[in-house]
Order: structure tokens, then C-alpha cells, then sequence
């Protein structure tokens, strides 16, 4: 690994899907050795990117060449829950093999299943143990794993075969607080080539360079997520103000292009007027009032085409200067009196038998709910909303509640976006529907794009807007690790939007820095004995 060779390279790469979306358009890219983060807006093409690097979509034009065996962790790794954990690994066979030797089996097959790898027991064991999962044994089911532990296995059997090329989509999305340090070491300490497509800060204070996917194009940071925005910030500054001289040059043209039409009228007015006094010669007369004309008209063009280049120069400014679309969340009124109950737990027990015990929340109080992976963080919050029975006790809601769950799952894949949000709010006219999916970023046609082929950060915007838009608005929301699928900005905006809901929430979620903008007024941590008051993380 470190071989100056190792590289990903994409050359006059075009992509676009069956309907004729295009995605990406005479792209280019080099990618050498060290890791690489790569950012830019939902939607932009990053993981429709990663999965053309990887193999699994072929380019509708262009060519991808990878120097070296690839691996590749999706953003959605599912696994199936069958399946051994040394199934999930790729070393079942091996293992197997290197059993039946030990019990006296020795057949050339055995021998040639272990191959050289004398030692893979012990390094599955060491690679587990190093994100974290050391108390998961090799015979395990996956489907006693949690969907953060399935990640960090998926990651653990791609560090296994030690690919030349590691391709990385938004790994940190399901893991909790430890687990999410242990893939920052796991990134840190790689040194073939890594592309991590990523929102999560902590881990992209681990990159290289940032490479940010924008308008088709990639451009290039060195340093990590702080000197990129470091040098966004200058950037910026210099856009607005480039701007602002733009403005001002327009401005100034406009005046000095009405300047000159006045003179013009006052010339043509004087050769008139010179003309029907008839003070000198008619053939003079006419010449001078045909001079007078000319040259004002000269001057009148002159300046016209100095207001176009004005113009020009205005609409490149506005261009340099970022103004990303963000989501423009209009949250219900919903305002919850301080005194009112808005949820009781009583000796509640979950469907899988894990406690959670009382709690009383009133007012439009901010519960933060964290807890390690498999901790039964989501098993509560569904329980609360009524789609899993309690095993004992009662989850009581007193207002009307909603729940976006962290698998987005409550579209109907086959159905338009506007249909999905029309089955939540059925009184709803059409047209208003519309208006609020505009202010989720699905303007015109983009409202009748299926949900099945939504990116991530889409599909989030898609279900929050399903959501908003319920009859009855929300009073208590429940949201599940919210912040996954969304771009920087975006997360910026849902953050903004939640301080401003009047509600209720309760928010089951790793990331700190959100956690903290949204103003938790409580910290509940849920573990094995349930759920406890701790302090501000």
C-alpha cells in the first residue's frame, strides 16, 4: 500500500439513469494515494459516484480505471440476517477448512481453501476487536447484531481483504458515539486510497484533502474539513465583493446609458429645431442634424455595450457566490404549554424485553436520547408511537405525535413524492401540497420523481415533508438519527428549523454538534437498566 500507482481515475465520465436523469457529464477525476473526502450537496452525485468507481453502475459514456483491488462500503450496507458472522467476514471456507485439518482432515481441497492464511482466526478476531466488536463471536448470527454493529462488520471484512482502494459512503451514519471513534482510527491509520463521501466533521479532521462534487466539477482542498472551509470563507469573501463592484459598475452604466439617451433627445431636439428655423443652408442643415444624430446614437451604442459587459461581469459574480439551497422547513404552529403532559412511560418494558421504566415529559421539553448500538434506542421509539406493543408497563402519548424513522421507510417506493405526501394529508388540494414541497427543495418535475429513486439526503427531505404536512400537525416529534442522509447545510437548516418548533421533541441521535444546536433541555441515556438522566455531552 503507499505505491505512487495506486489510483483511481475517471475520464470523460457521463452517467445518467434509465429515465434520462443525467447525474454526471464529461467528469473528471484523479485520485492518488492517502485519503480523500468527498463532500457536496444532496443530490450532487457522490454516491452515484462511488458506486461507478466500485463497479456497480456502468458509465452511459466515459471510462473509470482502478488501479487495484477496490472495496466498497455502501451507504445502506445491509446484510443478511442469516447469515454467520465469519460468512459476513468472507472467511467461513478458510476456517472451515483450517478446522477440519486441525481434526485430522487432510485433503488437498482443505489445504487449498486455507491458503496461506494460516493465521485467519486470529486476524478476524484482531480486526473485529479493533472496531470494537471483539464480544462478537465468529459463530454469531448477524441478525442479533445492530445495524451499527453490521456496519462496523461490514467495514471489519473489507479491512480484512486489504484492498488497494477503499471507497467509504457516509460510514459513521448508524454508529454511536465509540463506535464512531473507532472508524476514525480505522480511517486515520489507512494508508492505500481512501475516498470517504462523508458529513461527519470529526472524521473528515481525518482526510488528507477534501475534494468537493459541485455543479459537475470537482475542485480541490488540501487539509482537512477545517482549512477547507477556511479557504471557502476567503473565497467567499472575494465573491462578494467582486459582487458588489459588479453591482455598483452596472449601476454606474445604467446611469451614463440614460446620460447619453438624454443627450441624444437634446441633440436631435437642437437639429430639429435648427432645422425648421432654417437659419442656414437646407443641405447644411440636414448634414448637421444627421452629425448630431450619429454621433449621439455612437455614443448611446457605446454605452449600451458597456452595460451588457456590466452585465456579464454581474452574472459571473452572482455565480461565485454560493447561495446553495437549503431546506426551507416551515414547521407547523404547534406551541405546547409549558404545564401540559405531552408523554408518560409507566414501567414500560419494550417488545424485546429491554427496560425503559418511567418517564413524564411536559411542555415543549428537548429530550436528547442517546446509548451505545443495540442499546434498544429505535425499539423505544416505536414503541411510543404505538407500532410495537409493549412487553409490559404503557407508553401513553397525550398529543398528536409523529416519527421519522432512521431507514426513511415511510414512502412508498413506487409512488411519486407529491403522491407520498398527498396519503399523509388527504384534505390537502394539490397545489398546496406543491407549494410546501417547494420549500423541500422539489420543485416542478422534481415533485413527481418516484421515492425509489431519491438519494439519500431527497428521500429525507421527502419523508420530513410527509411529515410536516400530516393532518394533525405533530406536537411531539420523534426523530431517529436525523442528521444521517443530510449534506452540511442541510443539517444546518434542520437545526435552525427545530429551534424554531414549538413542540415537543425527542431526539435519538450520535451527533453532538446537532444535539447541541437544537437546545436539549434533557439528556437521557438508555443502557441495560434504563433509561437514566446524565449530563450535557
Amino acid at each position: 500500500m503507499g505505491h505512487p500507482t495506486l489510483s483511481v481515475t475517471c475520464t470523460d465520465l457521463s452517467f445518467a439513469w434509465p429515465d434520462g436523469t443525467p447525474v454526471l457529464d464529461g467528469f473528471q477525476l484523479a485520485v492518488g494515494p492517502g485519503r480523500t473526502g468527498l463532500i457536496g450537496l444532496n443530490g450532487s452525485g457522490k454516491s452515484t459516484l462511488l458506486r461507478l468507481v466500485a463497479g456497480e453502475l456502468t458509465p452511459t459514456d466515459g471510462t473509470v480505471r482502478v488501479a487495484g483491488e477496490v472495496g466498497y462500503l455502501p451507504q445502506d450496507a445491509v446484510l443478511d440476517t442469516a447469515l454467520r458472522v465469519d460468512e459476513a467476514l468472507g472467511i467461513a471456507d478458510a476456517r472451515a477448512a483450517l478446522h477440519a485439518i486441525e481434526a485430522g482432515d487432510v485433503r488437498e481441497a482443505n489445504f487449498a481453501a486455507v491458503g496461506d492464511d494460516w493465521d485467519v482466526e486470529e486476524r478476524a478476531r484482531a480486526g473485529l476487536d479493533g472496531l470494537g466488536l471483539g464480544h462478537v463471536g465468529l459463530d454469531r448470527v448477524v441478525g442479533e447484531l445492530s445495524g451499527g454493529e453490521c456496519v462496523l462488520l461490514r467495514l471489519a471484512a473489507l479491512l480484512l481483504r486489504r484492498p488497494d482502494v477503499l471507497l467509504l459512503d457516509e460510514p459513521t451514519n448508524n454508529l454511536d458515539l465509540a463506535a464512531r471513534r473507532r472508524l476514525h482510527e480505522a480511517v486515520a491509520g489507512w494508508n492505500g486510497v481512501l475516498v470517504v463521501v462523508s458529513h461527519d466533521r470529526e472524521l473528515l479532521r481525518h482526510v488528507d484533502r477534501i475534494a468537493e462534487l459541485r455543479d459537475g466539477g470537482v475542485r480541490w482542498y488540501g487539509g482537512g474539513i477545517e482549512t477547507y472551509e477556511e479557504a471557502l470563507a476567503v473565497e467567499q469573501d472575494a465573491a462578494e465583493r467582486m459582487l458588489r463592484v459588479a453591482e455598483s459598475d452596472v449601476r454606474r452604466q445604467k446611469r451614463e446609458l440614460a446620460d447619453a439617451n438624454v443627450k441624444l433627445a437634446r441633440r436631435v431636439r437642437y437639429g430639429q429645431k435648427m432645422y425648421d428655423t432654417k437659419r442656414e443652408p437646407r443641405a447644411v442643415m440636414k448634414l448637421r442634424k444627421r452629425s448630431a444624430q450619429v454621433s449621439a446614437g455612437k455614443h448611446r451604442v457605446l454605452h449600451t455595450e458597456r452595460l451588457a459587459e456590466a452585465k456579464e461581469r454581474l452574472d459571473e459574480a452572482v455565480e461565485a457566490v454560493r447561495d446553495d439551497d437549503e431546506i426551507r422547513v416551515d414547521l407547523p404552529h404547534t406551541a405546547v404549554p409549558a404545564g401540559r403532559t405531552v408523554l408518560t412511560l409507566r414501567s414500560l418494558r419494550t417488545a424485546y424485553g429491554a427496560p425503559a421504566g418511567d418517564l413524564e415529559l411536559r411542555g415543549p421539553e428537548r429530550i436528547a436520547l442517546v446509548g451505545r448500538n443495540g442499546a434498544g434506542k429505535t425499539t423505544l421509539l416505536r414503541t411510543i408511537t404505538g407500532e410495537l406493543p409493549p412487553a409490559a408497563g404503557e407508553a401513553l402519548a397525550h398529543v398528536p405525535l409523529r416519527f421519522l424513522p432512521q431507514r426513511l421507510d415511510v414512502l412508498d417506493d413506487e409512488l411519486s413524492v407529491v403522491v407520498n405526501v398527498a396519503r399523509f394529508a388527504p384534505e390537502a388540494t394539490g397545489n398546496r401540497i406543491r407549494a410546501s414541497l417547494a420549500r423541500f427543495l422539489f420543485r416542478g418535475g422534481r415533485a413527481d420523481q418516484a421515492a425509489g429513486s431519491l438519494s439519500g439526503g431527497e428521500r429525507f427531505r421527502a419523508s420530513l415533508a410527509a411529515l410536516m404536512l400530516a393532518q394533525p400537525a405533530p406536537q411531539l416529534l420523534l426523530l431517529d438519527e436525523p442528521t444521517n442522509s443530510l449534506d452540511m447545510a442541510s443539517v444546518r437548516q434542520l437545526t435552525t428549523a427545530l429551534a424554531s418548533y414549538e413542540g415537543a421533541l425527542i431526539v435519538a441521535s450520535h451527533d453532538l454538534p446537532f444535539l447541541r444546536g437544537i437546545g436539549v433541555t434533557r439528556w437521557l441515556r438508555l443502557d441495560a437498566e434504563g433509561l437514566s438522566l446524565v449530563e450535557p455531552l
